[in-house]
């Protein structure tokens, strides 16, 4: 075989090999959007914990959780599974992000999971925010009370 032929052959498996490569790094990043995954080992490390929603970050590493009682849970992407954490009441702090759109955490009993987290959309983020701090409460569970307030 000629120079030419060699040459052409070598740049034809560069070519299949970076094709390869960019098609496993793709499959990988769709693997981490996977909620059904999610869903799956949440249910596994907390059996008793009834998911109510979740939302996913926009970068598709992290998930949120809301649970069945109000209270949450985080589950973080690494490789080929996640690491679930089930938040208690005191356990962190958040602070909003420039743009609306997600906020800092900081975990006070799991520091290996702070972090920024950005969602797809500002109203995201603030609902997570509002499950993180104990304060979410949808408009059909709200209760409206009159009670006027009394003279003196």
């Amino acid at each position: 075989m000629g120079l030419i032929t060699w040459t052409v052959l070598f740049a034809l498996v560069g070519l299949l090999g970076y094709v390869a490569t960019r098609m496993a790094h793709s499959s990988e990043r769709d693997s981490a959007h996977d909620a059904g995954m999610a869903i799956i080992e949440f249910g596994h490390a907390f059996p008793n914990e009834a998911i109510r929603n979740l939302h996913i970050t926009a970068d598709g590493m992290a998930v949120f959780v809301r649970l069945h009682d109000n209270k949450a849970g985080f589950m973080r992407h690494l490789r080929n599974h996640y690491a679930c954490h089930l938040i208690e009441p005191g356990t962190v702090r958040v602070r909003d992000l420039p743009g609306g759109k997600g906020f800092d955490i900081e975990f006070l009993d799991a520091p290996f999971h702070n972090g920024k987290y950005t969602f797809a959309s500002a109203a995201e983020a603030a609902e997570v925010s509002l499950w993180l701090l104990g304060n979410y409460l949808p408009a059909g569970e709200r209760v409206l009370t009159s009670n006027p307030v009394p003279s003196t």
